[in-house]
């Protein structure tokens, strides 16, 4: 369960108005003092995680977030990080009071259907106050679930009630997209084939280990009963070589993509780890269609260049240095170049020509999505490092071959 990564997570925003319980809420399900509670609001500051194994949900993630309705001095910046977590979550449950629903209601409402998450409500502290039947069935009808009662100070024999009747609301309103999630590599494979991964080793490649898609795409191709040869570049040739039969599917990392395509038989399907992850995190075909956008660039266009973990950049970093670089080679002059790491991602794009994310394999599908969707409605094309990358070196047509519904929207697009 710990070693699970966040990102494949259900995600579970608790939200509501300061001093409704939301931290007690959280402790009572933890069965542990997981967040600092107190009668004084404004108490939680920033996003609190919380992982836990919730069977049969599994492993999921709760994010306690601060009061929509914080006017204390920093309660601007601590709402905007809550509404931030929204983005992320699968599922909001609403934490308000009995007879308690207003405007910070209605605005929570009004958040989870803009990101087409269920609300679950739950009714705190009704120890001090039951709520009444009216109330109970307009909360369903707004909410389209079952309020959930609750006293967060009644231990641990509340917790023995309300944890079975939480689980079933969960997964309830489990969205259907994080229970059949995408395939990574499975779909394009049979038992018994030979899945050939090409992974550089130089100085951006973590000490000791290999990044994560690399690894979840190794685990893929085991879990479907494929034999998974993985490589250094300089070793492809050689491994091509020496298989008795082709083998029946080619992934590289996109720096080598273009060592990747002059070396595969052209019967031989290929792509990138990145190009396997836009679909996996994303929509495929418009992060295919944004990569033919590239083409309509000019010099001194403004560029955002999305990273959603944080690290300390490397001389020849991949999304500061390298991809600009290729971007200018590409449409003959530089472009206006902006960063945004980690989850500071503006909330207006319309002042961009293109939005370049990176392969989100430190976010979650909804949060990623949720991204996506801010730039389509700004009328910003959106693609990601992968298909820049491929698309700059001339092969994105090659490594979108699998994927007949992204080469179309492609095409269409250049």
């Amino acid at each position: 369960m710990e070693s699970a990564p966040r990102s494949m997570r259900l995600q579970i925003a608790v939200a509501g108005r300061t001093n409704s319980g939301k931290s007690s809420f959280l402790n009572l399900i933890a069965g542990q003092d997981v967040a600092i509670t107190s009668p004084v609001p404004g108490t939680t500051t920033d996003v609190v995680e919380k992982p836990m194994e919730l069977r049969p949900l599994g492993p999921v993630l709760f994010l306690d977030t601060a009061g929509v309705d914080d006017e204390t001095a920093l309660g601007g910046r601590r709402v905007e990080r809550s509404e931030r977590a929204f983005n992320r979550a699968d599922v909001l449950l609403l934490v308000t009071g009995a007879g308690v629903w207003g405007v910070p209601e209605e605005n929570m409402l009004a958040a989870a259907r803009d990101r087409k998450v269920s609300l679950i409500p739950v009714v705190n502290k009704i120890d001090e106050q039951p709520p009444a039947p009216e109330f109970l069935a307009m909360l369903k009808e707004k909410c389209g679930f079952e309020p959930l009662c609750v006293s967060s100070t009644g231990g641990a024999a509340e917790r023995e009630r309300v944890l079975p009747l939480l689980k079933d609301a969960l997964l309830a309103a489990c969205p259907e997209d994080f229970i059949q999630t995408p395939p990574l590599l499975g779909d394009l494979v049979r038992p018994g084939d030979t899945v050939v991964m090409i992974v550089p080793v130089d100085v951006q490649a973590p000490k000791g280990r290999l990044i994560l898609p690399q690894v979840q795409a190794i685990r893929d191709a085991l879990d479907h009963d494929c034999l998974a040869l993985v490589v250094k570049e300089t070793e492809f040739r050689k491994a091509l070589e020496q298989l008795r039969t082709p083998p029946a599917l080619v992934v590289c990392d996109s720096q080598v993509v273009d060592l990747m395509v002059r070396e595969t038989p052209a019967e031989v399907a290929c792509t990138t780890f990145s190009v396997l992850f836009a679909r996996l995190k994303g929509d495929m075909p418009l992060l295919a269609a944004g990569a033919a956008a590239i083409n309509r660039l000019r010099p001194d266009d403004r560029v955002l260049i999305a990273e959603a973990c944080t690290h300390h950049s490397s001389e020849d970093d991949i999304g500061r240095v390298k991809i600009p670089r290729w971007l200018a080679k590409k449409i003959g002059g530089e472009p206006a170049v902006t960063v945004a790491a980690g989850r500071d991602y503006p909330a207006d794009l319309a002042d961009f020509k293109l939005v370049v994310h990176c392969g989100s394999c430190m976010l979650n599908r909804r949060e990623t999505l949720r991204r996506m969707e801010l730039a389509r409605r700004a009328g910003v094309p959106v693609t990601n490092y992968g298909m820049a990358i491929s698309e700059c070196h001339g092969m994105l047509e090659r490594v979108l071959s699998p994927f007949r519904e992204a080469l179309d929207a492609y095409r269409r697009e250049k």
